[in-house]
């Protein structure tokens, strides 16, 4: 009798794509400490262009927001704030990221948040048959089409890219 790998637990990201009738496909991995979306890309034999990062910020005010980015570029926070409208972004803390979204950092999914946030997705993201997104666990993301996140979530498309 051979072993069957563990099923992933049922995180809240992936109650919400149950809840919401997605069609998704579980692709677990063995996760690399700041590893990154390069790691997971390489795990999974996924094109990197095509994994999605998920990136809690906060604006001037501490305002907190959700950044989905291609996982080979950077998010220009110039060009983030301006897009938005906003006088500065930057990256929330560790900490203060886990506190708002719920999530380890590695394992931060825009679905099933802890607190209601607004959700950007850079715009380009969209041009794209399917995208590699985290499933709201460290070494788990979901392969799911790019439409789902402004279905779902209700994301903006920005241009942020550096």
């Amino acid at each position: 009798m051979g072993s069957k790998k563990p099923r992933p637990p049922k995180t809240p990201a992936l109650r919400v794509l149950d809840a919401a009738g997605v069609a998704y496909e579980l692709q677990p991995y063995d996760y690399v400490p700041r590893g990154g979306a390069r790691a997971s890309s390489a795990a999974l034999g996924a094109p990197l262009h095509q994994v999605v990062k998920t990136l809690v910020m906060q604006d001037q005010d501490g305002k907190p927001l959700v950044v989905c980015q291609h996982g080979d570029r950077e998010v220009s926070t110039k060009a983030l704030a301006r897009a938005l409208g906003r006088k500065s972004v930057e990256p929330c803390t560790p900490e203060t990221a886990q506190r708002h979204s719920g999530y380890q950092v590695g394992g931060t999914s825009p679905f099933g948040l802890r607190k209601a946030m607004p959700v950007y997705v850079e715009a380009s993201v969209f041009a794209l048959d399917v995208i590699w997104i985290n499933g709201g666990a460290r070494g788990l993301l979901v392969k799911l089409g790019p439409q789902v996140l402004v279905e779902v979530l209700g994301a903006v498309p920005v241009e942020a890219s550096q």
